[in-house]
């Protein structure tokens, strides 16, 4: 008798849809001056750039995790509790922006900030592992194991780094925790669609 698996089909529509609520949410944070000049939108920079990051943010977030959902073939218990924490870490990011915002990048928010984006990456490694790691070796070419283990462990020392320098020097930890997103712009790392075309 066929044993017929369970889709992950229902794990990406509600992702999708947790997202789309978080960008809503931060969207609905946003004032606009009461002054109608130009001039009254330059004391909203530090809204700008808060708004603007976690806008880049929560884009390669989705990529990243549409990218990862392609190797899933079974809505597991663990990969659903796994994604669920993942889109909880995600959840703080609207709080994290506002308080950001709203304190001119003052430094303890700024780290809070940084330690959202720590969090964030860190139950993406779990994602990571429940669905690149732990089917068998020749499911995932080995490349794609290396670069992404190695990206993930990276920016996750980064983000921590970025927390704790952001608690002096605000600006240099948010610098931190950008360039750390530009590093993954691209979720599959390069060479290895050739690669898995071949196979």
């Amino acid at each position: 008798m066929h044993e017929q698996k369970t889709t992950p089909d229902r794990l990406g529509a509600f992702s999708d849809a947790v997202l789309a609520v978080i960008i809503t949410i931060m969207v609905l944070e946003l004032r606009a001056p009461e002054e109608a000049t130009f001039a009254a939108l330059l004391p909203l920079w530090p809204t700008a750039i808060s708004y603007a990051v976690s806008y880049l943010f929560i884009a390669i977030v989705w990529t990243n995790h549409h990218y990862l959902m392609r190797n899933a073939t079974q809505a597991t218990p663990r990969l659903l509790w796994f994604n669920f924490a993942h889109l909880f870490s995600i959840s703080l990011l609207p709080l994290a922006t506002a308080w950001m915002a709203v304190s001119e990048l003052a430094p303890q928010p700024v780290s809070f900030y940084a330690a959202v984006f720590f969090l964030v990456n860190i139950t993406y490694t779990g994602l990571i592992w429940e669905l690149l790691d732990r089917p068998p070796v020749d499911e995932v070419p080995s490349k794609v194991h290396r670069i992404v283990r190695f990206r993930s462990i990276a920016t996750l020392c980064l983000f921590a780094a970025a927390a704790i320098v952001a608690l002096k020097y605000p600006l240099v930890g948010l610098g931190i925790c950008i360039c750390c997103l530009m590093g993954y712009l691209k979720p599959e790392p390069s060479g290895t669609r050739k690669q898995s075309s071949q196979s």
